[in-house]
């Protein structure tokens, strides 16, 4: 099923002997368009920001907004020290997955799955399309890790001009591969906000806060708003997007 993202952020983390705290933000791949880690603020027991990759949750609670992770308090007291303020580098990266252990999605192209007895909500990437690791700059950011919260508010760039700018997310609740743009279009043409799908970005020009889609501003203009069950998604099918569909703010 798809959701939209912000709904997630300030969802509870219970761990298997209690709550760890609740999630601040995420850590996306910009080439694979995939959710790589949670941004989890912990406290009032243990006060920082922890990362946690979703292979360690085991349960979703959508109803009551809480994440089921395989995993224990102690665990995520000792986990390795990354201020989440700054760049995360793969030599950190590796340090979580050593420590865990989970794999590093860099690494072998995909999560391994069963270590923490997930089956379907572990993401699975194929391996061909994976960057090999470039083990010069292990010690250096990785480049491609974007949080969820920084993009929001990047103009949306279409073919002919500016068409809106980036307020959500919709991403699959299995996969955790995501799916759409949420594009606000008041300030443009005015009056609805509408879903680009993620296939269509040319490239995110980090620099001017701008995501670049190869669709023209009419073709997004005649979509219909995503707050009506009658919409149309550009590039996708109608009837298999509405069956996906949970809800919208």
């Amino acid at each position: 099923m798809l959701r939209n993202i912000k709904d997630l952020l300030g969802f509870r983390i219970a761990a298997k002997d209690g709550e760890i705290g609740l999630v601040k933000d995420f850590y996306y791949d910009d080439e694979m368009w995939t959710i790589r880690y949670l941004i989890v603020k912990t406290g009032p027991w243990f006060s920082r920001e922890v990362l946690l990759s979703p292979e360690v949750v085991i349960d979703h609670k959508w109803g009551t907004g809480t994440f089921h992770v395989g995993i224990t308090m102690d665990q995520v007291r000792h986990s390795p020290n990354i201020d989440t303020q700054k760049p995360v580098s793969r030599q950190q990266e590796a340090e979580l997955a050593k420590y865990y252990p989970w794999q590093s999605y860099w690494g072998t192209g995909f999560y391994p799955g069963g270590v923490w007895g997930i089956v379907q909500s572990s993401p699975r990437i194929d391996p061909n399309r994976i960057r090999e690791t470039d083990t010069t700059e292990i010690f250096h950011e990785d480049k491609h890790l974007r949080s969820m919260k920084e993009v929001t508010g990047y103009r949306i760039h279409a073919q002919d001009g500016d068409i809106g700018h980036v307020t959500d997310f919709m991403f699959d609740d299995q996969t955790w591969q995501i799916a759409y743009f949420m594009v606000d279009m008041h300030r443009w043409i005015g009056g609805k906000k509408v879903l680009v799908a993620i296939k269509h970005v040319k490239h995110v020009e980090w620099e001017n806060s701008k995501v670049v889609v190869d669709l023209n501003v009419g073709a997004i203009k005649t979509s219909e708003p995503f707050d009506k069950w009658n919409y149309t998604v550009p590039g996708y099918d109608q009837a298999e997007y509405k069956k996906q569909v949970v809800h919208f703010k």
